[in-house]
């Protein structure tokens, strides 16, 4: 099943074990040490998690009260689906953070947003999270093989994330594919008719809002001080404020706990096969919590020549996997019909990244693309630099303003 047509990759040289620098934990500065600093670091991490369930059920109410019945109205600009991907884009380059768009976009739709304007934004943010990566390629920029070998094990995940998008995109406007199988798997999951299922995640749904409802009723109280709309307004701003600073928080926090190991991981099951890739990918991601660290983990090793690019592809793939743990974490910070709602856009993120799997990385008709792109790729940017910053600011930025601005205009 896997045999392939040759591709013009870089061979893997001996692989050496990574090196991992120490991180220090934000509770360092508290004096913490040891065991009780280890603890501590575990209990911040719960904490975080909390923390971002409920500046997630925050941004649905706040989105509600801010427009009442007329959130489809006020986001009719975005109604254009390539409008909705590039905000998707643009959101998650400045954010450096899928799980910071993805989660943001579950609390605007469980308010009120319309899935078909989310669904568009979440595969945008699959773009956007290629950024960071591919950023880290150019620090090795001074060695030419180096950095063509980085560079394509970079954009190789840029190629994959547009190729799927580019299929799966017009399948939705086609015949709403994700939408059709996200609520199909919401309403089993929980729904009035899903059985066990439902009722399970039912239970864990109606269990961790009451747990976060104090302190998301704490937020409203604070933003109501404010007259009409301008209350619904501060809680969104409140909530995403909140969500930027705890998923970074929790990023360091994954970072001290769990990089180390999930190098070790990386280190062990890359080159193993395609489906260990896959695995490994997926596993690491929900490890640290962050696709742009798994991917950057991998960077450097496949720079150095110790992963070609072919064993770095499918680790690239199931990074894609992995980071739509923290919206379906989100998504339990609602109950009843909300929680139908936003499971729904959690699981649209969920399903895109599973199709595309099955449909560009496990199809030899079109599993090479990725690799032919990013293999062209590594070695113009090698011979001319400026074609590499010209894709940084082509894909991530200049591009999506610009089709946001011509759409609009027309």
């Amino acid at each position: 099943m896997w045999s392939t047509p040759p591709v013009a990759v870089a061979e893997p040289g001996p692989v050496a074990p990574p090196v991992v620098a120490r991180l220090r934990s934000p509770l360092e500065r508290l004096g913490l040490s040891g065991r009780p600093l280890e603890i501590g670091n575990w209990l911040a991490v719960a904490a975080s998690v909390y923390v971002l369930i409920t500046a997630v059920s925050v941004i649905g109410a706040g989105f509600k009260a801010a427009t009442g019945d007329q959130a489809e109205s006020l986001f009719a600009f975005a109604a254009n689906p390539f409008v909705a991907l590039m905000i998707g884009v643009l959101a998650t380059a400045a954010t450096q953070s899928s799980s910071t768009t993805t989660s943001v976009t579950v609390g605007l739709v469980a308010g009120g947003l319309p899935i078909a304007i989310a669904i568009p934004v979440l595969l945008g943010a699959n773009i956007g999270t290629t950024l960071t990566n591919t950023l880290v390629s150019l620090g090795m920029v001074r060695d030419s093989e180096s950095f063509r070998r980085a560079f394509s094990a970079a954009t190789v995940h840029d190629f994959f994330n547009l190729i799927a998008v580019a299929i799966f995109l017009p399948l939705e406007l086609a015949f709403g594919l994700l939408e059709r199988t996200s609520g199909w798997l919401a309403g089993h999951s929980a729904g009035s008719d899903g059985g066990m299922v439902a009722a399970v995640f039912g239970g864990i749904g109606s269990t961790v809002k009451a747990i976060t409802t104090p302190l998301a009723d704490l937020i409203k109280t604070v933003a109501g001080v404010l007259p009409g709309p301008w209350s619904g307004i501060a809680m969104i701003v409140i909530g995403v404020a909140l969500i930027l600073l705890v998923i970074n928080f929790i990023g360091k926090l994954l970072k001290v706990l769990m990089v180390g190991t999930a190098a070790k991981v990386l280190h062990t099951a890359v080159g193993r096969g395609p489906v260990t890739g896959v695995a490994s990918g997926a596993v690491v991601t929900v490890m640290v919590q962050s696709s742009s660290t798994t991917t950057s983990l991998a960077i450097p090793l496949a720079g150095s020549g110790a992963f070609s690019l072919r064993q770095i592809y499918p680790f690239t793939v199931g990074a894609n996997i992995g980071t739509t743990v923290t919206a379906l974490i989100a998504a339990f910070g609602f109950a009843g019909a909300q929680a139908e709602i936003a499971l729904q856009a959690a699981y649209v993120h969920l399903l895109f990244n599973i199709f595309a799997m099955l449909v560009i990385f496990a199809m030899p008709g079109i599993r090479n693309l990725p690799l032919i792109g990013a293999t062209w790729m590594g070695r113009v940017a090698t011979e001319n630099k400026l074609w590499a910053a010209g894709w940084v600011l082509g894909v991530f930025v200049v591009l999506p303003m610009v089709l946001i601005g011509v759409t609009v205009a027309v």
